[in-house]
């Protein structure tokens, strides 16, 4: 005489089980993470979107690159402040700087501050998060438009900024 189990007590049943439950876990999650209204656009710059094609000005890069412009960023935790140092080009050293630290995914963490102009370059009291990395970018607070850009992995303490065009032509 057969004896019949319960298909509880069958590990393909659990097993089912587990895989549904999983789905259904995965799907909330991915509708929490698709409808957190976050961007997750990584290029800070005004675009314009025509269809499928993006466009930006690339006119601050390409001044920046003639002009041979190179700096680093760097954090000093340990007496609170951030400063940046000229390495090449023709920088006004008397006019103040701004640098904006963009999060790469959660627009609300970014960081914009103006540097003020010292004897080695300019600085601004701050400490920006080191627990992910920072997308950085230096310009004039007036004058004639140029960008430099890098950027900061996570936990590192200084960055190289430069033109993102090399040559200077667009």
């Amino acid at each position: 005489m057969e004896r019949e189990s319960s298909p509880w007590r069958q590990p393909i049943v659990w097993l089912m089980m587990a895989l549904v439950g999983a789905a259904i876990a995965g799907s909330i999650w991915l509708l929490k993470v698709a409808g957190n209204g976050d961007s997750i656009d990584a290029v800070p710059d005004e675009v314009q979107r025509t269809g499928q094609a993006q466009q930006t000005d690339l006119g601050p890069d390409a001044a920046a690159a003639q002009r041979k412009l190179g700096a680093i960023v760097r954090i000093d935790a340990e007496h609170g402040f951030m400063e940046v140092l000229p390495v090449s080009g023709d920088f006004d050293r008397t006019a103040a700087l701004k640098l904006r630290l963009h999060h790469p995914t959660r627009a609300e963490q970014d960081l914009s501050m103006t540097l003020a102009a010292t004897e080695t370059g300019w600085r601004a009291d701050a400490t920006p998060a080191g627990d992910h990395d920072w997308l950085i970018q230096l310009e004039p607070v007036a004058g004639e438009a140029w960008r430099l850009r890098g950027r900061m992995p996570k936990g590192q303490l200084a960055a190289h900024l430069r033109p993102s065009l090399d040559d200077g032509q667009p």
